[in-house]
């Protein structure tokens, strides 16, 4: 038996800020072919930069996406920083702005994320074979920002109730907060080797569910 391991999301998944090998999809794929005694096959479709509107839109209309997610035993999801760092950045000089500008990426966002959820659903609806699908929680970029901290707190709950019996939310809030300076590449938005390993580690820890 061969699984087939598709990741989608962001630069978390392309593995942006560690060397080649060491971003969570491989690390998390090996870590799956040791506790499955099986060949995991993987395709990372990540894409530095995306949204989830980003997402939401290949999910609907990318056949290779869409085909990709069809095949899979094992997904899991990166999306939703950058909806974050696209809000901060563009709210830059005028911090008057900064709440409401937050509070309305996090609104599209959620939006987005359930779409993006719909759309997995729909795609794994009636599949023969057994399956499993892992979301990683956001950490802060911006640990310094109490606005930012929040709207983190509660887009990784949100997500979160998403979990059901073969889908499952890797938590890594509190892994990296107070830890952002071992854990976080040169830019100090990105995961580097160690981070990325925390990360894989506890999509590790959630199980395989009916894959075993």
């Amino acid at each position: 038996m061969v699984y087939a391991y598709t990741a989608i999301g962001d630069s978390l998944t392309t593995g942006f800020g560690a060397l080649p090998g060491n971003g969570f999809v491989p690390v998390y794929r090996r870590m799956a072919e040791g506790r499955l005694g099986t060949p995991v096959v993987p395709a990372n479709l990540g894409v530095n930069g995306l949204t989830t509107g980003g997402l939401k839109q290949r999910l609907r209309s990318s056949n290779v996406y869409r085909a990709a997610v069809k095949d899979a035993q094992i997904i899991t999801l990166s999306i939703g920083g950058n909806d974050l760092i696209k809000a901060a950045r563009a709210a830059g000089p005028r911090p008057g702005e900064f709440q409401g500008l937050l509070q309305q990426a996090l609104r599209d966002c959620k939006r987005n994320y359930s779409d993006i959820m719909g759309s997995l659903t729909q795609l794994k609806a009636g599949s023969r074979s057994p399956y499993i699908i892992r979301m990683v929680g956001l950490y802060n970029p911006y640990p310094q920002v109490n606005e930012a901290t929040e709207w983190v707190r509660e887009f990784n709950r949100y997500a979160a109730g998403y979990s059901s019996n073969n889908v499952g939310f890797a938590s890594v809030y509190h892994e990296f907060a107070g830890n952002e300076r071992g854990l976080l590449f040169l830019d100090h938005i990105h995961p580097n080797g160690r981070g990325y390993r925390v990360i894989a580690g506890k999509l590790d820890a959630l199980g395989y569910g009916s894959l075993r």
